[in-house]
């Protein structure tokens, strides 16, 4: 699943962890972790060359949104008075070049501030916006409304009208990967989509930290991404209250506020922005030729839906109980080959080199192991089959080993199928 490496508070959440981000979504950085750079897959490589600020980590169909799009009118303190007006109401999209003056990180702290429902601040951090090309902005705060601390952050940048990085941003993640309490996408009537997800901090749910998350995109690309949590941090810190503090509508109203397009539109074009990559060609979906890929002996039993070529992942059964099976294709990953495999790794005469691991499943799963087979070519075009002993990453082991063997995921990581028409 895509994981995605973070460096501040907004790095797309592992969509794990997931997609790490998983998707996640979304640069970042490798660590020396092995399991977790082949975990990372097809988007980690991907979205390694992009600045994504997400605060997404997964989600799936839900229950649905109360609210309307334009402005919405939320009683944030028991009152009847509105709130500023939404961004997605606003005249005019927003265009893909910046059309305003640098905004400095008080600025967008204190725009966070005012927007909130009445409560008080502390631990406020942030950064503005129309300086470095390659940083976008943010604030977190803890926010307390008389009910307990909450961290609470927001995160603006532009993406690609269109593009992948704005669809997977409000489309809800699957649930093999990541549970959740619900999940729902609106599009809104100047045709911007929102998406809020009702998650939590850690997918196997070993503490009961709870993560909200509301996602915006804009036809004319700004993006808006808000987080929040019923405890002081996002991590190592006691809950605090039952729920996040905003309520779906609030975060709905929060995210869209016309104050945001602003900051967004302070955003410079990078100069080292690499436009997305291309899909790796495969001659079909990634789904696809996983499932011809498998040998003969297990069942399919579930599988992604979608057309991606990049990504796929098959639940089968070889009547010894249900094991996930996943795989990230790659179209070039030269720049960081050094980071994926180490001297002692095997290379076949062709220059393919080929790593494999076997240990416990990087979400700590009692129990759950992850087996994997991780195959570059030497033009770059990379393969990564992963295999575990459970249905999913999140839940109990179903056997003790995957269904596969390591020799059956190396000859699937070696099949020229992925690269057909490359």
């Amino acid at each position: 699943m895509p994981v995605e490496q973070h460096s501040d508070p907004f790095e797309e959440h592992p969509f794990e962890e997931r997609l790490a981000t998983a998707l996640h979504q979304v640069g970042g950085t490798f660590h020396g972790d092995r399991a977790a750079l082949s975990a990372a897959g097809a988007a980690h490589g991907r979205r390694l060359r992009m600045r994504r600020r997400a605060a997404f980590v997964s989600g799936a169909a839900g229950v649905a949104l109360a609210g309307v799009g334009g402005v919405l009118v939320v009683p944030w303190d028991g009152s009847s008075a509105a709130r500023p007006s939404s961004v997605a109401a606003a005249p005019h999209a927003a265009t893909s070049s910046p059309s305003t003056a640098a905004v400095g990180e008080k600025e967008v702290i204190r725009t966070l501030e005012q927007l909130l429902p009445k409560g008080t601040f502390s631990n406020e951090d942030g950064r503005g916006a129309g300086q470095d090309p390659d940083e976008r902005p943010y604030a977190s705060v803890v926010y307390d409304d008389g009910k307990g601390p909450a961290a609470l952050s927001v995160s603006v940048d532009r993406v690609e009208p269109g593009g992948r990085q704005a669809r997977e941003l409000t489309q809800c993640p699957d649930r093999t990967f990541v549970p959740y309490d619900a999940c729902a996408t609106d599009r809104l009537p100047d045709g911007s989509v929102f998406m809020v997800l009702q998650g939590y901090e850690y997918p196997d749910r070993r503490v009961d930290t709870k993560l909200w998350t509301a996602n915006l995109v804009t036809p004319g690309g700004r993006s808006v991404s808000v987080r929040e949590w019923n405890a002081a941090a996002e991590k190592d810190a006691p809950v605090s209250r039952a729920e996040p503090p905003l309520s779906p509508a609030q975060l709905k109203h929060l995210t869209t506020a016309q104050e945001w397009r602003r900051i967004a539109d302070a955003i410079p074009d990078s100069p080292r922005k690499r436009a997305e990559q291309p899909s790796a060609p495969t001659g079909g979906t990634a789904a696809d030729t996983l499932s011809g890929l498998l040998p003969k002996g297990v069942e399919v039993v579930e599988k992604s839906g979608g057309d991606d070529p990049e990504y796929a992942y098959v639940v089968v059964d070889d009547g010894r109980g249900r094991s996930l099976v996943q795989v990230n294709v790659q179209p070039d990953m030269r720049d960081v080959a050094d980071d994926l495999f180490h001297p002692g790794d095997e290379t076949l005469a062709d220059g393919t080199r080929i790593a494999v691991q076997q240990g416990p499943d990087e979400k700590g799963v009692d129990g759950v192991v992850m087996w994997t087979v991780d195959a570059m070519r030497a033009d770059g075009k990379r393969v990564v089959i992963s295999a575990f002993n459970s249905a999913t990453q999140h839940s109990a082991a179903t056997r003790s080993t995957p269904a596969l063997t390591m020799q059956q995921m190396r000859e699937m990581a070696l099949s020229p199928k992925w690269w057909q028409g490359a």
